[in-house]
């Protein structure tokens, strides 16, 4: 049997033991619900798809938009034949025989679809395989993913292909699938003597978060364990909470990390608890956001407020002795003073451009005088000479150069007018006028 027999896209429909969510795949483009930005009338995806002209494509978007039902759609209106991989299941030795398959037919004039479900799941290797026979135009790719395609897809592969992002479903389009669903005799629920009331389907909606396949799948369960009618309460009862779209390794996980980040350096106390608050639900480890803390606290408050960092560190040793859910309050608590607490980033600045420094510049040995002198070798060779030991000295000031010679008086700290970084500016600027004067 041929590997392309066997990757033809089946009809869901025709088995009603599969969930509904498979079962009420879209059979056309019409039926297609959402990505109306890509999809709608004119638009240059849906126009290539009619013409049968699609170039190499990468879908990305998060989970249940219909990433996999799109390809699916583009291989009925293709002329060429279909091979479908998944990124969990297929290995290299797969890749390469359908490769194979796919050359020798394209010497008769055929054209290979290639799609890849969860193609970041496809090791380097594996798409390294694959880059040969798309750059030759011996197949089409089209790939799906729910992580960053610029992170998980090689830049030689993703520069050949274009991207396209689908976006979650709003709560009415998902309402529209779920009505369908419940309608529909053939494949969807039309048969099942259940009434769903109105708000029913706003809660599923709200619950499912804009993910079609996560409604279908509340639809059926309800469906299934109802007596008679199917309410608003019932849905709250089948999940108790909403499914928040999240990944802590993936693309959600640093969109919040950077809303949570920036909404503390903006001194927003609201945001900031709003997106703290939205990863502890999603199941952020918590430990990580004290972490994340810690390092605000040094990177955007500073020398502002020094007790910042003593706040953060109490907040993570907090959690370690309550935990969960007890110990959240706690990081709240760091977080809310981290917002309303001055910003400074003048260490932060300071670090960087001395590290340019070190860089840019000759490694010039430690000046003589800096050095220690423990021996008397070292002593002989002036180890140690014309050091000034600043407590000897009034109000323990010196007028001693610690750079080395080719970067004497450079500055790296500014202090800003900030919190208690006021006073750090005034004191530093009356030791520098000191050491000037002298």
């Amino acid at each position: 049997m041929s590997l392309f027999e066997s990757a033809a896209p089946a009809d869901p429909a025709s088995d009603l033991s599969r969930p509904l969510a498979e079962r009420m795949r879209p059979r056309t483009l019409d039926e297609y619900v959402g990505q109306q930005h890509l999809l709608g009338d004119g638009k240059p995806l849906r126009t290539q798809i009619e013409k049968d002209q699609l170039g190499s494509l990468i879908f990305w978007g998060p989970p249940g938009v219909g990433k996999t039902t799109l390809a699916r759609l583009i291989a009925k209106r293709s002329d060429a034949e279909f091979v479908a991989f998944s990124g969990v299941l297929s290995s290299i030795k797969d890749v390469k025989a359908v490769m194979a398959d796919a050359e020798r037919l394209r010497r008769t004039g055929r054209r290979t679809l290639v799609f890849i479900d969860e193609i970041h799941r496809f090791n380097k290797a594996q798409q390294d395989a694959f880059l040969p026979f798309v750059e030759r135009g011996d197949v089409t790719l089209i790939g799906a993913t729910t992580e960053n395609p610029s992170f998980e897809v090689i830049s030689a592969l993703l520069s050949r292909c274009r991207v396209y992002v689908l976006q979650e479903l709003p709560p009415e389009q998902i309402q529209a699938l779920l009505r369908r669903a419940l309608g529909d005799q053939e494949r969807g629920l039309g048969a099942v003597d259940v009434e769903v009331a109105d708000d029913a389907l706003e809660r599923i909606a709200f619950y499912a978060n804009g993910d079609a396949r996560a409604a279908l799948q509340i639809l059926e369960t309800a469906v299934s364990s109802a007596d008679g009618t199917v309410d608003g309460q019932s849905i709250a009862d089948v999940l108790q909470r909403k499914t928040l779209r999240y990944d802590k390794t993936g693309e959600e996980h640093y969109n919040l990390v950077s809303a949570l980040h920036k909404s503390i350096r903006s001194s927003d106390p609201d945001a900031t608890l709003y997106w703290l608050a939205r990863m502890m639900e999603s199941g952020e480890d918590r430990l990580y956001l004290g972490r994340r803390l810690v390092r605000i606290a040094s990177e955007d408050v500073g020398l502002a407020d020094p007790r910042a960092m003593e706040q953060c560190l109490a907040a993570v040793e907090s959690f370690r002795l309550l935990g969960e859910p007890e110990g959240d309050l706690a990081l709240a608590q760091a977080a809310v003073y981290l917002a309303i607490a001055p910003k400074s980033d003048a260490v932060y600045t300071a670090l960087k451009s001395a590290g340019d420094d070190v860089a840019r510049t000759i490694a010039d040995p430690v000046p003589l005088h800096l050095r220690n002198a423990p021996t008397k070798l070292m002593k002989e060779l002036d180890y140690g000479k014309g050091y000034q030991h600043a407590h000897a000295a009034e109000d323990a000031r010196v007028d001693m150069e610690c750079l080395p010679e080719s970067l004497a008086g450079r500055r790296y700290y500014h202090p800003t007018d900030r919190g208690v970084e006021q006073r750090i500016r005034d004191r530093l600027a009356e030791l520098r006028a000191t050491k000037a004067a002298d």
